[in-house]
């Protein structure tokens, strides 16, 4: 067993119903046996309980719950800052050429290797990923994350139109691939599978329904697409399913809504398909940076929290401006301020609870991991700021561990992420920390 000796802060509730979501440990104890939290709380009481433990001390800094990533996408890492265009040019512009480069294993195993590292580096420990449209890379994908021990939730994207040619699959295919990747994965270790149709605007009803067959078959499988994100886009999916009374309705007609579902985006919504992604108990995987990146609109929070509407955070990546959930915390709180009357004023309860907590929920791993309740998984980040930087000035004058919270989401960056943990693995340090180490040895 580690005692863990730090300043943390986690929301084992829901801020958004609960003024006291937020709780702080000044001086706390996090004992921590095999990857599990034994004992959560002030580091007095767990060090009087357990004398002869040793001591971590993690002081100096804040320690947060792992990050947990809804939206993101694996093959967009190279293609970060791709500015200036709507949605729909930027696919053909940048995403998808890119994307067409991964059934070439090399190309797919080296970006793998890249796309974990930017996510632990940043904090990320759990990670909902849009795969390839390749099932060899989502094979890479799955054997990456695998060995780096990042907790994921990913597919194989699949779609039989409006694309270009080699990102197009058969229903067919799309099925026996999707199957293939399932039975090799699902439930091995920390991965899950997630059935992924790109979106319905590339989708055709043959492809939603082999998605629909595959989490028939395997009804404890996740599953992800985007929906709302951009005015052309809705329109156009509204043309090319006549008969559905709205984008969630393409998917909701297939049996693709259910608990474990999480779409990206949903700037666009009416009060229906609201109620629908209520009434399946859905979640909306919100990704501001991308949002503002590509100009796709305000995400309206105040209807979805009115409708019973689950909410988590996404980075989306290549959309957006890279892995830090720091950043999208920070971006959900501007966005909201600029709606005024119409948007929700975010805190920094709520920012944390969307980075965490909320994805969990949003995986059903709530009882495995989000916050630092005793029987979760050890699954941390250690925010400490490099000597003399901005950030180490900012959090040594906080008046409250709260404000410290507050000022790393507005100015944190992967620089000051110091040490990263899934279930109690150490899978991340800063290089100098681990220089110092050594030299310390």
């Amino acid at each position: 067993m580690t005692l863990y000796r730090a300043t943390f802060l986690h929301t084992p509730g829901n801020p958004f119903h609960d003024t006291h979501a937020l709780q702080i440990e000044q001086d706390g104890g996090l004992l921590v046996r095999n990857g599990r939290i034994i004992q959560s709380g002030s580091y007095a009481d767990v060090r009087a309980a357990h004398p002869a433990e040793p001591v971590e001390d993690l002081r100096g800094g804040l320690l947060l719950p792992g990050f947990v990533d809804t939206h993101v996408h694996f093959p967009q890492v190279r293609i970060i800052g791709g500015l200036g265009v709507p949605l729909l040019d930027w696919l053909d512009r940048y995403a998808l050429p890119e994307e067409a480069r991964f059934g070439d294993p090399t190309h797919a195993a080296a970006v793998a290797r890249e796309f974990v590292s930017g996510l632990t580096r940043s904090g990320t420990t759990t990670a909902l990923v849009f795969g390839s449209h390749f099932a060899s890379a989502v094979d890479l994908l799955f054997q990456e994350t695998e060995r780096a021990g990042l907790r994921t939730v990913a597919g194989q994207v699949v779609s039989d139109r409006l694309l270009r040619p080699e990102l197009h699959t058969t229903p067919e295919l799309a099925y026996s691939e999707g199957k293939a990747l399932i039975e090799k994965w699902h439930g091995k270790g920390r991965t899950r599978y997630a059935v992924t149709p790109r979106f319905s605007l590339s989708a055709s009803e043959g492809i939603l329904d082999a998605c629909a067959a595959l989490l028939s078959e395997f009804p404890d499988v996740h599953f992800t697409s985007h929906s709302n994100e951009n005015l052309k886009e809705v329109e156009t999916v509204r043309g090319l399913f006549p008969e559905s009374r709205d984008y969630i309705d393409t998917y909701e007609r297939a049996g693709l809504l259910n608990r474990r579902s999480v779409l990206a985006h949903n700037v666009h919504m009416t009060e229906r398909e609201l109620g629908a992604l209520a009434a399946h108990k859905c979640t909306s995987a919100h990704c501001p940076c991308s949002n503002a990146a590509l100009g796709s609109g305000f995400f309206p929070l105040k209807q979805h929290l009115a409708a019973g509407v689950h909410v988590s955070l996404g980075t989306d990546v290549g959309g957006g401006t890279g892995f830090s959930m720091l950043k999208e915390g920070l971006q959900a709180y501007f966005m909201q301020q600029l709606l005024g009357e119409n948007g929700v004023p975010l805190e920094p309860a709520h920012l944390l609870y969307l980075a965490t907590r909320a994805g969990a929920e949003a995986l059903e791993m709530e009882g495995q991991i989000g916050d630092f309740s005793a029987g979760k998984a050890f699954d941390a980040t250690l925010f400490r700021p490099q000597d003399g930087s901005t950030m180490q000035t900012v959090l040594a004058h906080a008046p409250s561990a709260e404000r410290a919270l507050a000022s790393l989401f507005a100015g944190g960056t992967q620089a000051d992420v110091a040490r990263v943990w899934i279930e109690g693995e150490g899978v991340y340090t800063r290089p100098e920390l681990s220089e110092r180490a050594a030299v310390s040895a």
